[in-house]
């Protein structure tokens, strides 16, 4: 097959306003195993959204934009149902920034030859495919940018801030959560933004700039802007979609907080969606009670979610969506808030 053939059916996003998850939720909330599991989670986030004092931070990891999941954190977004995301570099360059350049993911198969994909030039996600011609031009944008930019150190979400400006200006149409957190206000953390798409294109940048001229990125100071967003904030609910670094990355900012002398405390929420495993001692999998062993989380209004979370995620949101909590939500814009800090 020629490449034009493989990439022929793309990937289309589910968007969380045109069901209403209300009955299936409630029902869940009568049987067992991860469907009550998923009902407690769902009432946990309602109380995020109806308490007035919490900010929400909303971690992603795992290949779920790529997936069809974007337009359920745009909304979000859009909608006041999350106050700050910390995510993989995958998730908001490779597949958000990528697909607001116009550039789409397309449906595959986890059969599919890899030999006969590489020479085409299509790169693969489980039964997802990728144009990795597309995605190089998505590097050379990220270059770009960095090349706009005067230089020296820059958190992630400052950069983050420049790729969304980026968009508002060159492709203002786009559905997009970057361009949306730009225009909203939501700071977006990378803590590990040069394992992606981003990072291809800061080490083009840096290889053609001598030192002194160069963009850098300071993950410190992201790690800093996020313990400042949890000392302001009264109280924080933590929403997690899979695990790795953007989970510890939120889940630590509460042991920074009082290391600083502040006496923010614990998360107060914490919700997470993941499928990994609790018995290997890894990151990923390890229950949120646990955490609460580190002084990280509270042990009152926890819920894991064992599922795979383009099943669970829409529906846990559009619950939340049609319930209509966010309605009197007021926006944080803890951009601002940065900003005025540095």
């Amino acid at each position: 097959m020629e490449k034009g053939d493989i990439l022929s059916s793309e990937v289309k996003h589910i968007d969380i306003k045109t069901f209403n998850s209300t009955s299936i939720i409630e029902a869940f909330g009568e049987m067992a195993f991860q469907a009550r599991n998923l009902h407690r989670a769902a009432m946990i986030y309602e109380k995020m959204l109806s308490d007035g004092d919490c900010s929400i931070i909303l971690c992603l990891a795992g290949s779920i934009f790529s997936a069809g999941l974007k337009l359920v954190v745009r909304d979000m977004v859009r909608h006041e149902m999350v106050d700050a995301i910390v995510s993989t570099g995958a998730i908001v360059v490779d597949q958000d920034f990528f697909e607001a350049l116009g550039y789409h993911h397309y449906r595959g198969t986890p059969s599919a030859d890899d030999e006969i994909l590489r020479q085409r030039m299509i790169d693969r996600i489980y039964d997802t495919y990728i144009d990795e011609e597309e995605l190089r031009e998505c590097d050379m944008a990220v270059a770009g940018i960095a090349d706009s930019m005067d230089p020296g150190p820059y958190s992630s979400q400052e950069f983050m801030l420049e790729m969304g400006r980026y968009l508002d200006e060159k492709r203002p149409g786009a559905d997009s959560v970057v361009l949306e957190c730009f225009r909203k206000k939501v700071p977006i953390f990378v803590p590990a933004l040069s394992d992606c798409s981003a990072g291809l294109g800061l080490v083009y940048h840096q290889f053609r700039r001598e030192a002194g001229r160069r963009v850098t990125i300071d993950s410190a100071k992201d790690f800093l802007d996020l313990t400042r967003i949890k000392m302001a904030a009264v109280e924080t609910g933590l929403m997690m979609v899979g695990g790795g670094v953007p989970k510890n990355f939120a889940q630590d900012v509460s042991v920074a907080a009082d290391l600083l002398g502040s006496d923010a405390g614990m998360h107060k929420y914490a919700i997470q969606i993941t499928v990994a495993d609790v018995r290997d001692g890894g990151l990923s999998g390890s229950t949120l009670r646990e955490a609460h062993s580190w002084g990280k989380v509270d042990d009152k209004y926890e819920q894991m979610v064992f599922s795979e979370a383009t099943i669970a995620f829409p529906l846990l949101v559009s619950h939340a969506y049609h319930a209509g909590g966010w309605r009197d939500r007021k926006p944080k814009e803890y951009v601002e808030m940065l900003r005025r800090e540095r």
